[in-house]
């Protein structure tokens, strides 16, 4: 099969039979770990980008070993996926659900091989985030069912409204530091997109970085210049690059052209191939390597069937497994998990050590958390086992099978 959600080649053609840079060597017993606990049945686990033949151990909640013979037959364990930016998922609206909804969301994303998430809240009426952020806090208080909540991620309101995109303009305000701090203390904040060019932006960007907030750029009409002193003010990120920001142009870098220029700055994409053509994918990839990493900006209608709604702001939207689309035909969001990005980023040719780095540790480093998006002796078994077409076959949360 072919085209971009085409399932690529086999792991073991791919990376299990391997042999130069991805060969780790022959087993030591010392540097995988001790043989006790619950095995998994695989044939290897990817282990820090190297493909290690041989069965994985989960002891209770952690990784007990890797690198176990006898492997099982088929099969390649791999770290749990992390999505920074997710609105939704399975008809559940992470800005308007209940504590209840967003769990058994959490369960059903937890299945699409996502076991670590940021909660993303769009731009809405200012009534709205207060009780968004408490019902997020008592998800993050319960033990996990689905996938892990790191925290917040608000994509608004502090928006510039010639980039606001699906955003409502009657909803976007000027940066408000004290706001920003209310809202800290009602959930843990992860992430802050802001248009730096707004008025207040450089107080904005100083109170979240003192709230312990990986600040990202995006929905901005920003210049270069003024992107370079964002992100040397202590901005670390763009949100969905290329998307809601002006183009790159010889003479006119702009935003993107900014990021991708620097060694300090980390690069969210969108691997649903709508909102970033494939070539426009490979190339920010390849310019941004180690920095960049894939999330699945997906709205509440992922993981339902294709069709028509109304949005809570009155808007009608169409979907069509892939990407959201508003009546006038302004791009919404996506409706493809990361299990799907990932068989795209196969798809395009990428290797399965680069494309799993893309949705697991990328995106951790770009948040500075070392305890998700890695597999590896003592880390908390959060494992998706992908089968010969990198389809999730199954899931385990601290340990706990999903799926």
């Amino acid at each position: 099969m072919s085209g971009p959600h085409a399932p690529g080649r086999s792991c073991q053609d791919r990376t299990v039979s391997t042999t130069g840079p991805l060969d780790p060597g022959p087993l030591d017993p010392g540097r995988h770990g001790s043989d006790r606990g619950r095995r998994l049945g695989v044939a290897a686990a990817l282990v820090d980008g190297v493909v290690v033949p041989g069965d994985v151990v989960v002891d209770g909640t952690t990784i007990g070993a890797v690198g176990v013979a006898p492997p099982g037959r088929r099969d390649l364990a791999v770290p749990g996926f992390v999505d920074v930016q997710i609105n939704g998922f399975d008809g559940v609206d992470f800005t308007r659900a209940d504590p209840a909804a967003i769990t058994g969301a959490l369960v059903t994303l937890a299945r699409h091989g996502v076991t670590a998430c940021v909660p993303t809240l769009p731009t809405a009426e200012p009534a709205a985030y207060e009780p968004a952020l408490r019902c997020l806090a008592t998800v993050m208080d319960q033990p996990p069912l689905g996938a892990k909540v790191l925290g917040v991620h608000l994509e608004g309101p502090f928006l510039n409204p010639a980039r606001r995109g699906a955003h409502p303009e009657e909803w976007l305000r000027d940066p408000d530091p004290a706001l920003l701090a209310r809202w800290a203390q009602l959930a843990p904040l992860a992430v802050l997109t802001l248009a730096p060019e707004l008025d207040g932006a450089p107080a904005l960007i100083a109170e979240a970085l003192r709230l312990g907030i990986v600040v990202s750029l995006g929905h901005s009409e920003a210049t270069a210049a003024l992107a370079h002193a964002a992100f040397d003010a202590g901005a670390s990120m763009v949100t969905h690059l290329w998307n809601a920001q002006p183009a790159v142009g010889s003479r006119q870098p702009g935003l993107a052209g900014a990021a991708l220029a620097r060694p300090d700055v980390r690069v969210g994409i969108i691997a649903d191939l709508v909102h970033v053509a494939a070539d426009t994918l490979l190339l920010s990839l390849a310019a941004a390597g180690p920095r960049a990493f894939v999330v699945s900006d997906a709205l509440d209608v992922a993981g339902t069937a294709p069709g028509t709604r109304t949005r809570a702001d009155g808007r009608p939207q169409h979907h069509d497994g892939i990407a959201v689309h508003l009546g006038d035909g302004t791009l919404a969001g996506s409706a493809l998990p990361l299990d799907a990005a990932l068989r795209n980023l196969v798809a395009l040719g990428l290797d399965l050590p680069r494309a799993v780095d893309l949705v697991t540790a990328a995106p951790a480093r770009a948040l500075g958390r070392a305890d998700v998006g890695r597999l590896r002796p003592g880390s908390p078994a959060d494992v998706v086992v992908l089968d010969d077409s990198s389809t999730v076959a199954s899931v385990l949360v601290d340990g706990r099978q999903i799926t």
